[in-house]
């Protein structure tokens, strides 16, 4: 009996732990203004911290996020991320801040996932349709028709996509629950890889021809946050 309860205490500790570490570390004080410089005393999140006693308010400031991006791109998308490289102080605070910017009749930000962060999106102009897809074995499609004040979940780590189905161009604001969500655009990661995927994989993966696998590895796939 007692062997199995340590087994359980250990197996509850494990969960515990996996938990943990699966967001950003919680800050040990009011502030960490990431730094280049490695002669500062403190590393945290992977950003050295300035001294508190020489931050200052631009620290914490970013101007200029009410300029549209240039959506003249395969994808018709662009998009403009805030994190702790913009705005030093949002370092260790676990949030990412993104601006959206869809073309007029079809700007795409095409299926992606973020593996370290939820996401959480707000339509400020324009009609996009958004989804999700959830994980093995379901793979439920959960989309909605957003439009101005609208606000969408994409649940941590899931594919899920944005698609201007306007006239007119669209803008929508993300928030990230992680200052490192990292990015995962799945045509991308698929056929553009370096170096590539045999074909004989994609082909019977997809089910698709191998023609058109070697087509598809010799596109261009457009980054859409460059």
């Amino acid at each position: 009996m007692k062997v199995v309860n340590f087994l359980v205490a250990l197996a509850v500790l494990a969960l515990v732990f996996s938990s943990a570490i699966a967001y950003d570390p919680s800050p040990l004080q009011d502030f960490c203004v990431a730094s280049n410089g490695s002669d500062s005393a403190v590393f945290v999140n992977g950003k050295f911290c300035k001294d508190p006693n020489h931050a200052t308010a631009d620290d914490f400031f970013f101007s200029g996020l009410n300029m549209a991006g240039n959506t003249s791109n395969q994808l018709g998308v662009h998009i403009n991320i805030i994190d702790a490289d913009v705005i030093p102080g949002l370092n260790t605070n676990g949030i990412t801040l993104v601006r959206i910017d869809f073309a007029a009749n079809g700007g795409l930000n095409p299926p992606h996932n973020h593996p370290r962060a939820a996401e959480l999106l707000t339509v400020l102009e324009g009609t996009v349709y958004a989804g999700f897809v959830t994980s093995n074995p379901d793979h439920r499609l959960f989309t909605k028709v957003l439009k101005p004040g609208d606000v969408f979940l994409f649940p941590f780590g899931l594919i899920h996509f944005q698609l201007n189905i306007g006239k007119t161009p669209a803008v929508a604001l993300a928030v990230l629950t992680s200052q490192n969500p990292g990015v995962d655009t799945i045509a991308n990661a698929v056929f553009g890889s370096n170096p590539p995927i045999n074909p004989d994989v994609l082909t019977k993966a997809f089910h698709l021809d191998k023609n058109l696998v070697s087509k598809l590895q010799k596109q261009v796939w457009v980054d859409p946050s460059e």
